[in-house]
């Protein structure tokens, strides 16, 4: 997780150096063809290097992990900057989509938890070692095709958007005006004009990696024989779940007007009250040594609880960024947040070792 998050940082840190001559639709679609060779190349690996050496194939995987961590800070910079220049529901939209990436993973690792038995019967162990690389194959294979329909949406996203902003404005466009920055910002510059902000979502962010390290290590306060929940393989996945699932709501609530927070000193003052947060994770039954507080409810009501101050904090900053400056360093704004996100996820993650649970 350190060396993917930090590989993403350096990524990221390197584009927002390069705004003069970016073209930040042009980064987003990088990000999604890198994306869909690492699938195609994972899906080929099942079924083409089932007789290489353990140690060939890790290298293998580690090379891939730092395709997709390139592809990561090519998405965050791109991206933020490029919904930056649009009205704030598009940020919204784009943290709700990171959302749901949260949760999906989440269900289908309880769904393959219950679904398939703890040991499987004699006759078939064969049939299932025969079938395991069929079914990796095939969920490449889809994330493939994922990666190359949303890269074709966003193409076509693109050619609209030009086309609106064209009759908008009744003249002719070259693609550069349209998709470049219009001013070019050193990061102090964006430091100096949002201070609060880029507080307030690298400390939202490196505080919500401490979560997984909790999570992880956090047994149900009940035996494992009595209920199917309280069983580890079952109780974690369902935690990592009813986190993402505040995580998204969050998220998701921010698209109301009425709820969306667009003062930055508040969400700055909430980003640090969910320090309080941390304490409560050590009420927990950590690594079965019991709990301080007896109850499986209070501890999911805590991860819901972190999870949706992190959605909705989080989202309500990303909004509020590029809505702080000129409309012309919009673009600069929203990339320059989304590197102050994943500089905290690489900074908690980092910091996390340091919790000893």
């Amino acid at each position: 997780m350190t060396v993917s998050t930090g590989a993403t940082l350096v990524t990221t840190l390197t584009l927002s150096y390069l705004q003069k001559s970016a073209h930040y639709p042009r980064r987003i679609i990088i990000a999604l063809i890198i994306n869909s060779v690492v699938f195609i190349l994972f899906a080929l690996s099942t079924v083409s290097f089932t007789t290489i050496s353990a140690g060939v194939y890790l290298a293998f995987t580690l090379l891939m992990v730092l395709g997709t961590a390139v592809s990561a800070g090519f998405f965050q910079n791109g991206l933020f900057a490029y919904v930056g220049s649009f009205d704030p529901i598009y940020t919204q939209g784009v943290m709700s989509g990171q959302g749901v990436a949260g949760v999906l993973p989440s269900i289908a690792q309880m769904v393959a938890v219950l679904a398939i038995p703890p040991k499987a019967p004699e006759g078939q162990e064969d049939k299932t070692a025969s079938a395991s690389p069929k079914s990796a194959f095939v969920y490449f294979l889809t994330a493939t095709a994922v990666s190359c329909a949303a890269l074709f949406l966003f193409v076509i996203l693109v050619s609209r958007h030009k086309e609106r902003f064209h009759r908008s404005n009744h003249q002719t466009a070259d693609e550069s005006e349209v998709n470049e920055p219009k001013e070019t910002l050193s990061l102090l510059d964006l430091i100096k004009r949002l201070p609060l902000p880029a507080y307030t979502i690298f400390f939202n962010f490196a505080l919500t990696m401490v979560f997984p390290v909790f999570t992880q290590a956090t047994l149900s306060v009940n035996p494992p024989s009595s209920s199917v929940l309280s069983r580890p393989e079952v109780f974690i996945p369902l935690s990592f779940l009813v986190w993402n699932s505040g995580d998204l709501i969050g998220r998701v609530i921010c698209g109301f007007p009425r709820i969306t927070c667009t003062n930055p000193t508040i969400l700055a003052i909430a980003a640090t009250a969910r320090i309080i947060f941390v304490p409560l994770y050590w009420l927990g039954n950590i690594k079965g040594r019991g709990a301080k507080v007896q109850s499986d409810l209070f501890y999911e009501l805590v991860q819901f609880t972190f999870g949706l101050t992190n959605g909705y904090v989080g989202s309500n900053t990303m909004m509020l960024g590029p809505q702080l400056v000129p409309e012309e360093e919009s673009a600069a704004a929203g990339g320059f947040m989304g590197l102050c996100l994943v500089a905290g996820l690489a900074a908690g993650s980092a910091a996390s070792f340091l919790l000893n649970v």
